[in-house]
């Protein structure tokens, strides 16, 4: 399987008073109140500045905020939050959330996503890339190749059967400590430590009130930190660097890691080529963990949290990354309709 490029070649470069006006971001409408202000002051805040920078104007809606009218074949209309958008004017940022509360959106989002893309609109992430993005083997497998060794990870199911330990069958390899966590959530929620297959059935016991699939992967160490890359338009854009609090098994901002934005390891911004190969979209974010002596690839974030410098308060790179992504969006949106805006995009199989 290969996702469809939406890059063309030799397309005339994007103009700032271009057709394209609407960034609207599909994005459950779940958060709680504490979560809702957390989130805006972030980043929800800074994209629309930055948007309205490069003369767009960002807005995020749930799925059930579209309306589409299909009744003449080959004609639809679109309207978001009551308002016409067309293909031409607007672009639709999808990729998909999966949180425990967002559980009962993800049908919605994805057939939202499919319905948008039928209908001739421009997706800077078509919906299989949320599907390889948002299950972490699935993200390792599609990108095993990476010049950057992939992480060891185990895959298991939960649910009503969980107590016969039928995933045990695939478990023989697992050497404990190791890190066990759902297989498609973020911010680093649900991460835990097995010392030994005992505290593994007691977390997949735990899963099973949600049904949450989860992976197993070594746990590299209390030295190990975060870097994530940041590409935009097939090359490395900067790099965040996160190292957790003491004792904690997570880097991630939200849950008290610092965080600082070093020069791109060498490494990492020779394995760019690869990863931007594989996913040929305007802008996504690979993870590594280093351990203390070498890089692992670790994560696939298709949406990754563009994030606040803590020593900067003018959140300068924050600013610089987001204004990059949505240029890049908006380049990425002008040379699709150069080449004719084509409708459809699914996954094509290799032979």
């Amino acid at each position: 399987m290969s996702i469809p490029s939406t890059r063309e070649p030799a397309s005339p470069a994007a103009e700032p008073n271009g057709p394209l006006r609407r960034l609207c971001w599909v994005f459950p409408d779940r958060e709680s109140t504490k979560g809702t202000a957390m989130w805006q002051d972030f980043f929800w805040n800074l994209y629309a500045e930055c948007a309205a920078e490069l003369g767009l104007v960002w807005s995020r809606h749930a799925p059930e905020d579209v309306t589409v009218d299909a009744s003449v074949p080959g004609k639809p209309r679109i309207w978001v939050d009551q308002e016409p958008v067309t293909p031409q004017d607007t672009l639709f940022i999808t990729a998909l959330y999966s949180l425990p509360y967002q559980a009962m959106d993800i049908f919605n989002q994805y057939a939202l996503y499919a319905v948008l893309e039928q209908t001739g609109f421009y997706l800077p992430f078509p919906p299989q890339v949320s599907l390889i993005g948002n299950d972490k083997l699935a993200t390792l497998l599609y990108l095993e190749g990476s010049p950057v060794p992939v992480i060891p990870t185990w895959r298991l199911g939960t649910g009503r059967d969980v107590g016969k330990y039928g995933y045990e069958v695939g478990m023989a390899d697992v050497r404990y400590p190791a890190i066990v966590k759902p297989a498609g959530w973020c911010g680093g929620g649900g991460i835990n430590l097995a010392r030994d297959s005992e505290e593994l059935r007691g977390l997949a016991s735990l899963a099973q009130g949600g049904d949450t699939t989860l992976v197993v992967q070594p746990y590299l160490g209390d030295r190990t930190v975060d870097y994530r890359v940041y590409v935009i338009d097939g090359k490395p854009f900067a790099t965040a660097k996160r190292i957790p609090e003491s004792g904690s098994l997570v880097a991630n901002a939200s849950r008290g890691g610092r965080m600082e934005y070093p020069p791109i390891p060498a490494e990492l911004a020779e394995a760019t080529a690869y990863f931007a190969e594989k996913l040929p979209i305007p802008f996504f974010c690979v993870d590594f963990l280093h351990d203390g002596e070498r890089f692992w690839f670790s994560e696939l974030e298709p949406d990754g949290v563009i994030l606040p410098d803590s020593d900067d308060p003018e959140r300068t790179m924050q600013r610089e990354i987001t204004l990059a992504r949505f240029a890049a969006y908006r380049d990425a949106h002008a040379r699709w309709l150069a080449a004719g805006a084509p409708r459809g995009g699914a996954v094509r199989t290799e032979a």
